[in-house]
């Protein structure tokens, strides 16, 4: 079986790959991780997100994503408006855009950002295990989980079952 850290590897590198809009803020003529890039100051063009990251840490412009501030707040107000046995619909690589995100901000804004991830995770963690605990992951439930969160789900019902089967007198 896979790892969960495999696994969200797996995503986390498609999530670099994917493309993102950069906008150059000078002209620029590099190679930058073997590919060439020429672009004139205020070109938006897309990227590899890794190129990106790169071309930004090094001043040549932005990468326009969105803002996940918002977007977590919003997951927040949607989770605790579910009921204790639903959860609201996240997008699978929320947490790992979330991270990479952060990453960008100031210590005092990363601690305000991490304080609500907390309770966000608080609560979809406690609504994970008391659905592992009652049912295998159906398709509609995956469908609202992100990547870590199937992973998760997965081991719990496993260990619920297992623990399950040992009480009762055999594996279920």
């Amino acid at each position: 079986m896979i790892r969960i850290a495999d696994s969200e590897g797996v995503h986390v590198t498609g999530f670099e790959l994917a493309e993102v809009k950069f906008t150059f803020e000078s002209a620029v003529d590099v190679d930058v991780a073997g590919t060439k890039i020429k672009a004139r100051e205020g070109e938006v063009m897309n990227l590899p997100r890794y190129v990106a990251a790169i071309l930004e840490g090094e001043k040549y412009g932005q990468i326009q994503e969105q803002d996940m501030v918002v977007e977590l707040k919003q997951a927040i107000v949607k989770e605790n408006v579910q009921g204790e046995f639903e959860i609201s619909t996240l997008d699978e690589h929320f947490y790992i855009r979330l991270r990479a995100y952060m990453k960008k901000l100031p210590e005092t804004d990363y601690d305000k950002v991490e304080s609500m991830l907390y309770s966000l995770l608080r609560k979809r963690h406690g609504k994970i295990v008391r659905l592992a605990d009652s049912s295998k992951l159906t398709a509609e439930l995956s469908s609202k989980m992100t990547v870590e969160e199937r992973e998760f789900y997965v081991k719990l019902h496993e260990i619920s079952s297992g623990f399950t089967g040992r009480i009762m007198g055999g594996e279920k």
